[in-house]
């Protein structure tokens, strides 16, 4: 019998070094190591420099993004997100802060999880309250990517025609929607 793989949105990032050495060398090295576990690597983004967000909270990030497949449900997935995360040393001090690797479960297929009204709720969370408080479950699609540049320009390397299971809209409609300036600021390496 044969299981069941399931598609996913992974975005990556990093603003701080780890043993691995630079950002860019991390998140290659990350990529690495994601392809030892058992999900199948389908497409990798370009690497990119990304202004610090928010504004001012440490140095300026390295970002990518990746379609996979896996086999399992989205929390097995996430769990070996921070298993590797945990592996370049990502520590979670503050929300927002510095890290050394960032990999963010943006999507899996089209599941809103875990029910639309959380998604919701976290998705118009007023952006006040954004830098204070954090999920305490895994909320999909990623309730902030439409905002984010440095998650739909690379997004856009590897899935321009993914379409979000709540607006509708494709990466690049959602990217098509951000302000030119911060499309601009997302620049390959």
């Amino acid at each position: 019998m044969t299981e069941n793989r399931s598609k996913a949105l992974i975005a990556l990032g990093g603003n701080q070094e780890s043993d691995a050495g630079s950002p860019r060398e991390t998140l290659l090295a990350a990529v690495d190591a994601m392809q030892k576990c058992a999900l199948s690597i389908r497409k990798l983004s370009r690497l990119f420099a990304t202004p610090c967000f928010p504004a001012g909270a440490g140095p300026d990030y390295v970002n990518a993004a990746m379609a996979v497949e896996f086999t399992g449900e989205a929390k097995d997935l996430l769990a070996e997100l921070h298993a590797i995360e945990a592996q370049f040393h990502r520590t979670r001090d503050h929300r927002w802060g510095a890290r050394t690797l960032d990999l963010d479960l943006i999507a899996v297929e089209d599941q809103v999880l875990p029910d639309l009204e959380t998604y919701q709720t976290w998705r118009d969370l007023p952006a006040e309250q954004q830098t204070q408080v954090a999920p305490d479950r895994l909320i999909l699609p990623h309730p902030r990517l439409q905002d984010r540049a440095f998650v739909l320009v690379p997004l856009a390397d590897v899935a321009p025609d993914w379409r979000h299971p709540v607006s509708g809209a494709t990466v690049s409609q959602m990217l098509s929607r951000l302000s030119e300036d911060d499309v601009q600021a997302v620049v390959p390496l």
